[in-house]
């Protein structure tokens, strides 16, 4: 029996219990495969990550991504709270920017006034949903197909599909029938407007997972990575806004987007909610 070092980190929030919370195992090289699915479906959390020695000589760690059904390329908060308490415990980056290293390459991830950031990974699929599938999710989510503006693949590993409404209330009125909705990962995003919702975010999001754990999740990097990439491209946002994501999960998620020449970066606070030792 080996002992982990262990934290559990709430992501993109100021406050603890009011982000979306990742199980973080340090110095996980002795784990096997198994025991890692074995542990991510254990704790029943979106996601669990195993912090390990980096194989690529530029990377200051390797990071390992478990759902409860499967191991990921690459996800958004997991990256954050997993680099939040590689710090914590003590991590000390080559340089300025810490590098991540995951199966989909390398990420970027900076400090920046007692936040992080990630870059955006490059997308491996999108464009325009097809007519079929746009009418199932639809129906899932127990929409109107003329309530869609715009629907479009913005998978960079768990597999987004996005839809964009007009306003923050049609988002948040969804009540998701899951059954209709198994094996895909969806997200829905909406302006917010000024004059009846504030000013502290742009947007407003939310992203159901049939299936897989949490079947919605509460704040999401991989989605609004994605989301940034297509929106600000179109012209549908500003090169730099604020997401609110969890609100309907009793949650209040912030997450910031900011492009810096080619670069979309995404990032948020973290906390250490739990810490302590893993025995397996």
């Amino acid at each position: 029996m080996s002992l982990f070092d262990f934290k559990q980190v709430d992501v993109f929030s100021t406050v603890a219990l009011k982000g979306n919370p990742v199980a973080v195992v340090l110095n996980a090289d002795g784990l096997s495969d198994e025991q890692m699915a074995d542990f991510a479906r254990w704790t029943n959390l979106s996601e669990t990550t195993f912090v390990l020695k980096p194989q690529n000589p530029e990377a200051d760690y390797r990071l390992r991504i478990f759902t409860t059904l499967r191991e990921l390329p690459f996800a958004g908060h997991p990256t954050l709270g997993s680099c939040h308490a590689w710090l914590e415990a003590g991590g000390k980056p080559r340089g300025e920017e810490i590098i991540q290293e995951c199966a989909v390459g390398l990420i970027r991830v900076r400090r920046n006034a007692g936040q992080l950031a990630f870059t955006a990974p490059p997308l491996l699929r999108t464009g325009p949903v097809d007519e079929a599938l746009l009418q199932r999710v639809c129906q899932g989510l127990g929409i109107e197909p003329h309530a869609v503006q715009q629907a479009r693949w913005v998978d960079n590993g768990p597999g987004w599909l996005t839809l964009l409404l007009a306003d923050r209330e049609q988002v948040l009125a969804i009540k998701p029938d899951y059954s209709q909705l198994h094996g895909l990962a969806l997200g829905v995003v909406a302006p917010w407007s000024a004059e009846r919702d504030g000013a502290e975010a742009q947007f407003e999001v939310r992203a159901f997972l049939a299936g897989d754990g949490m079947q919605e999740d509460p704040v999401t990097g991989s989605l609004n990575a994605g989301l940034a990439q297509w929106l600000i491209a179109d012209g549908l946002a500003p090169q730099r806004y604020v997401a609110s994501q969890g609100t309907a999960l009793g949650r209040a998620g912030r997450v910031f987007i900011e492009q810096v020449g080619q670069d979309i970066w995404v990032g948020g606070a973290a906390v250490t909610c739990i810490s302590g030792t893993l025995s397996l």
